[in-house]
């Protein structure tokens, strides 16, 4: 049967169901980000300057302010002083303190990897020690994971913990590196090996034998703290480990990808800063008698923004939503483990998408800004140095992309009909695109799955074209339906997404191309898989320099990013 019909009656890996995260924001919601704004315009950004010189007082102040709103406890329990609003609320605050600089780094260890594992992981007694302070901005948390000699490889930690079977005390000796929040936490989760394997444990900063090096001399985020955590035989109790002994890769792997969309939706806000950072200089900046928003090369820069940064918030609503819907029903355990695993590829998928639109966004602010934007007195310039972290953050983009494949694959492997078999193309422009996409992915895998797995993890520029093939039509998929559910600026969201997903083909197309060119020998099959590509209908190319023109003056009138 032929598929005519609404993206969101298909079943598929990819989005395919409208959930409630494309409705329109809730009062409380509106309150909540314009509390935000407040927040930062108000105590955060007067006080940068502070922060870049490591003011460890003002930093504190802000996480007790931040507490006072409620702000540091969006998706933890009511019954540990949190909101219990979910991931798409928390979602939310984080990509508003993208809005906040070096804060927004220290905010997001703190919120993220430094309070949920004890909400996920901990025991009761460890909620009520320490939740509450994390939650209430009393106590700042840190996350402790990397070491000197394992970076992408995580797990691989040198740190040791060994039991004192006497005095039942865990002795812990290493050092943890690049610690975000190291010289202002607490309390830190830190990862080390044991008999049984890499164990989580709890590490109060006051402990005996626990000291922290000098900060690092950074390129941005110069006003989030990061330096290195000693360990010097630090005697705990074996009331401290957290979680289950031998079982911390269980909290590590899951922890880093709720870390990872918190990172996309901080990312979304600075994208959104930069857009309007370009936007407002270049409404202001006028060479050959007229503001340079009105020439169409710098049209197109500002309506590639908006068309990236909708694509990016798409996915990451949609991912937002669907932990939302398991995180109420989490039992712990084994039950945390395994649902929040299943949203690896997803939460990866997100980081490497928002991460490189930052990047690229910025870039090209920058660029708008000329000469200028090179020059510290424009923020532009920070943001430059800032941003490039994120694809190094929460695992490097192609460690993250290698996640995406691999994970891909072993649920294509189980069920291969996640991709549906796409009989007749719609041709109605957006659906016809998604379905085109569909249909070249199929022609892909038909390709990689004559290999085996061990070739194909050594191919590893291939893994990668198929992980961004994976992630636009992610990307492609959430947007058209948050499209189909607009309820508002219908007629703008639709010419995004038309925009979004014809280039969205063009991408796939090429990867699909390079993928079939690089891994198939045999001549004929690989005239045959070309074939097949050349025979799918699509539709007539459109101009997207005029949509794009159009898109571009709409952002101008509005400032900046309104959707």
């Amino acid at each position: 049967m032929g598929r005519n019909q609404s993206l969101s009656n298909s079943q598929s890996i990819f989005p395919n169901a409208t959930p409630s995260c494309f409705t329109e924001k809730s009062e409380e919601e509106t309150l909540i980000a314009k509390t935000i704004e407040q927040f930062l315009e108000k105590n955060v950004i007067p006080r940068l300057n502070d922060l870049e010189v490591h003011d460890y007082q003002t930093i504190k102040q802000l996480f007790s302010q931040a507490g006072e709103l409620g702000l540091l406890g969006a998706d933890v329990p009511e019954a540990y002083g949190g909101l219990a609003m979910g991931k798409k609320t928390a979602g939310l605050i984080a990509e508003k303190m993208g809005f906040g600089g070096s804060f927004s780094v220290a905010f997001n260890i703190h919120t993220g990897a430094g309070t949920l594992p004890y909400v996920y992981f901990g025991t009761e007694v460890q909620k009520e020690t320490y939740v509450s302070k994390l939650a209430s901005g009393e106590w700042i948390g840190a996350y402790a994971l990397t070491e000197p000699g394992s970076g992408s490889d995580a797990l691989a930690a040198n740190t040791t913990a060994i039991l004192d079977t006497e005095s039942e005390e865990w002795i812990l000796n290493g050092e943890k590196q690049w610690i975000t929040n190291a010289h202002v936490a607490d309390v830190f989760v830190v990862f080390a090996k044991t008999a049984a394997g890499m164990t989580a444990f709890i590490i109060e900063r006051k402990l005996s034998g626990v000291s922290i090096g000098p900060e690092e001399n950074k390129l941005g985020i110069k006003g989030s703290s990061t330096a290195t955590l000693i360990l010097e035989d630090v005697r705990i109790p074996k009331e401290n480990v957290l979680g289950k002994v031998g079982k911390g890769h269980h909290i590590a792997l899951n922890i880093m990808n709720l870390a990872r969309l918190k990172l996309a939706f901080a990312n979304i806000g600075t994208a959104k800063q930069a857009l309007e950072l370009a936007v407002n200089y270049g409404k202001e900046r006028k060479q050959f008698q007229q503001p340079i928003t009105n020439f169409t090369m710098i049209q197109e820069k500002i309506a590639n923004m908006i068309v990236a940064i909708y694509g990016a918030e798409s996915a990451a609503y949609y991912t937002a939503s669907l932990l939302d819907k398991i995180d109420s029903h989490l039992e712990g355990g084994k039950d945390i483990v395994n649902k929040l695993s299943n949203f690896a590829m997803d939460c990866a998928i997100n980081k490497v998408y928002a991460s490189e639109t930052l990047d690229w966004i910025v870039d090209e602010s920058l660029q708008i800004h000329g000469g200028y934007g090179y020059m510290q007195d424009y923020e532009i310039e920070r943001l430059y140095r800032d941003v490039r972290i994120n694809r190094i953050f929460e695992g490097t983009n192609e460690i993250n992309r290698l996640t995406i494949t691999k994970f891909f694959l072993n649920k294509y492997e189980k069920d291969s009909s996640l991709i549906e078999q796409v009989e007749r193309i719609d041709q109605q422009g957006n659906l016809s695109f998604v379905q085109l996409s569909e249909s070249l992915l199929l022609i892909i895998m038909k390709t990689l799955l004559n290999l085996d797995k061990e070739k194909l993890q050594n191919e590893q520029e291939c893994s990668r074209l198929l992980a961004d093939v994976i992630q636009e039509l992610y990307v492609m998929k959430a947007a058209v339906l948050r499209c189909e559910k607009a309820a508002t600026n219908q007629s703008i969201q639709k010419l995004i997404t038309e925009t979004l997903c014809e280039e969205g083909y063009r991408k796939i197309e090429r990867a699909a191309i390079s993928i079939i060119a690089s891994i198939v020998s045999d001549k004929s099959t690989k005239q045959r898989l070309f074939d097949e590509m050349k025979a799918l209908p699509v539709p007539l190319y459109t101009n997207l320099f005029a949509k794009k023109r159009k898109l571009a003056m709409e952002v101008v009138d509005h400032q900046g990013y309104f959707i």
